[in-house]
């Protein structure tokens, strides 16, 4: 297994200069990983997919990157779900990520420490300009 808080770092930097660069600046990219972040604290992973499918025009660019490197942590980093549709592997299958409590719970950990991490990130480059 990985050192996961070096992942964590690493993905932390990614979200935030992904998201950065789909929003268009750091500032934006601060505000939607916080809410992100929160969905995700208060209502679970399968909340937070559905949440960045759920965005509007505005910040669909940064949703789209949030779900795509969310889905590489899961799939290609912690081999916690395989190459199917995320939400349809987390809650559809009868051996789901959501069925699964220890990998629901280290997938939900992971991600979250990567987002405050990459909230840190993206404060730091609206800092830096």
């Amino acid at each position: 297994m990985e050192n996961l808080d070096r992942l964590c770092a690493e993905y932390g930097n990614k979200f935030a200069k992904e998201v950065s660069e789909g929003l268009g600046n750091a500032k934006a990219a601060e505000t939607f990983i916080t809410k992100a972040l929160g969905v995700l604290q208060e209502q679970g992973l399968y909340a937070f997919l559905l949440f960045c499918e759920s965005r509007g025009d505005k910040e669909k660019p940064g949703a789209i990157r949030i779900k795509k490197l969310t889905e590489e942590i899961l799939k290609d980093k912690l081999s916690l779900v395989n190459n199917g549709d995320i939400l349809k592997e987390i809650s559809d299958k009868d051996n789901g990520l959501a069925s699964r409590l220890d990998d629901l719970i280290l997938a939900i950990q992971v991600l979250e420490k990567s987002l405050i991490y990459a909230r840190f990130h993206a404060k730091a480059m609206k800092k830096s300009g």
